[in-house]
């Protein structure tokens, strides 16, 4: 337990794991979060943003950026868009075998549950809004292919959502670095705001869900 605690510790100190993991290791943990149904844990929207920050702001040692913006966009790119289709292929082949699959630490069934509501609710666009919400990026590609939603469909809607997520995220980061000087000092307050902006849609969802069942229960009244 105190292992995973360390490697919990250590994924989550973004900033760190940014200049640690280096270009490679950020490839992998992109692909992991958007293909492999174990990875909704991984902190995409965090990483892409603080490695456009170190992209935007020079080492204090040598004079250049730790990162370089034109390598990561076409980098990670790629990975969101093959992560993605690992994913439906993943579904498209397990299929309702998943859902009968025991909950654990590395599956979350409930995720899967809910994200099949969410995908009946907004349809094919929720290959492309799920790419901007954590956690649904990871189970949505996997319900498209559970619902046989067509290869080609999938792929259009999926290289859209992996361009709106990769090249934005990464961008406000470097933007917010070029713009503000010694905002890569505070990277965990732009982290925590970031968060709190890809988790705003579930929020409302949730308020909204709330505020409808209380209604209708005061009408029953």
């Amino acid at each position: 337990m105190e292992i995973l605690k360390d490697i919990l510790h250590q994924i989550y100190d973004v900033k760190s794991l940014v200049i640690w993991a280096g270009y490679a290791g950020m490839a992998f943990i992109i692909f992991a979060e958007t293909g492999l149904l174990a990875g909704f844990f991984l902190p995409g929207d965090s990483l892409l943003v603080t490695a456009g920050l170190f992209a935007a702001t020079p080492d204090p040692k040598t004079g250049q950026p730790l990162l370089d913006i034109l390598i990561l966009i076409p980098l990670l790119l790629p990975c969101a868009i093959l992560g993605n289709s690992t994913g439906y292929f993943t579904g498209h082949k397990a299929g309702p075998k998943l859902f009968k699959k025991e909950q654990s630490l590395l599956f979350r069934k409930d995720y899967l549950i809910k994200t099949h509501e969410f995908y009946e609710k907004h349809g094919k666009f929720t290959v492309i809004i799920a790419q901007l919400m954590p956690i649904l990026r990871t189970f949505a590609p996997t319900v498209a292919g559970i619902g046989s939603m067509k290869f080609i469909d999938f792929i259009k809607y999926n290289i859209i959502g992996a361009i709106v997520w990769i090249p934005g995220m990464l961008l406000i980061g470097y933007y917010l670095g070029r713009l503000i000087p010694g905002i890569e000092n505070h990277v965990e307050k732009v982290i925590i705001v970031i968060v709190l902006l890809s988790i705003s849609p579930g929020i409302y969802k949730f308020i909204k869900h709330k505020l409808a069942k209380r209604k209708a229960a005061a009408e029953k009244a």
